[in-house]
């Protein structure tokens, strides 16, 4: 692909380069190598999580160090005690909805989710993204090509191999990295994860959030680089 012809770099999408602060995440890689060296972290990149072995959810905290992070904030490193604030990885709406649907066999509209966007939508007019019951429902089938494949193939691909792939791992299954390694859950992708769970993925494909800097130091980094 010619430098030109990357998504970020097309002005169509512009609005989106300028929302995922991709112009920052430039510099941020440049900064990171300084410090870190040729394996610092880079933005948006592409880690491997082993799903079973999850454990835990970064709490983000008001008037605290755990701050609020989001994708515009992958690939910063920053130290401190931001990584001690977890909680045990819990049962949300998506688990069950992905569970009801892949294990027990029920419609999306038996899980409950179609009501569920459907009040938000009757109450702010759109709900991530869907203003209407077809777009719901457009969403909720494109993930039941996502486990069908996934079953077929023991993997969920990565964003490269997907055709809205815009730069690197940016958009994929989303986690922060505390001082000792362990991957800690943090929105993004949560429909995915619970996908790979009830499948018993041996590793998935993730974006890198933040990370601890005694990570990169101590070459957890490194290990999670690798697809195991």
């Amino acid at each position: 692909m010619a430098l030109l012809d990357h998504p970020t770099l097309n002005l169509r999408n512009l609005p989106r380069t300028l929302a995922a602060r991709v112009p920052h995440k430039v510099l941020r890689d440049r900064w990171n190598r300084l410090r870190f060296g040729p394996s610092a972290p880079l933005s948006d990149e592409c880690i491997f999580v082993s799903p079973l072995d999850v454990r835990h959810i970064y709490l983000a905290r008001r008037n605290s160090a755990a701050s609020t992070f989001k994708r515009r904030h992958s690939g910063l490193v920053i130290g401190g005690d931001w990584d001690q604030s977890r909680s045990p990885l819990p049962e949300t709406r998506a688990t069950r909805a992905i569970y009801d649907r892949f294990v027990r066999g029920m419609s999306w509209a038996e899980t409950g989710v179609l009501d569920y966007h459907l009040a938000i939508i009757s109450e702010k007019g759109i709900s991530e993204g869907a203003r209407t019951l077809q777009e719901v429902l457009a969403r909720y089938e494109a993930l039941d090509r996502v486990y069908e494949e996934a079953l077929r193939t023991g993997r969920l691909r990565p964003r490269y191999e997907l055709p809205a792939h815009f730069r690197r791992e940016h958009g994929g299954i989303f986690f922060h990295i505390a001082r000792d390694g362990e991957p800690l859950r943090s929105g993004g992708g949560r429909h995915r994860f619970a996908i790979a769970r009830i499948l018993g993925l041996a590793s998935v494909p993730a974006q890198l959030g933040v990370i601890h800097p005694d990570a990169v130091r101590d070459g957890h980094l490194e290990r999670l680089r690798s697809p195991g």
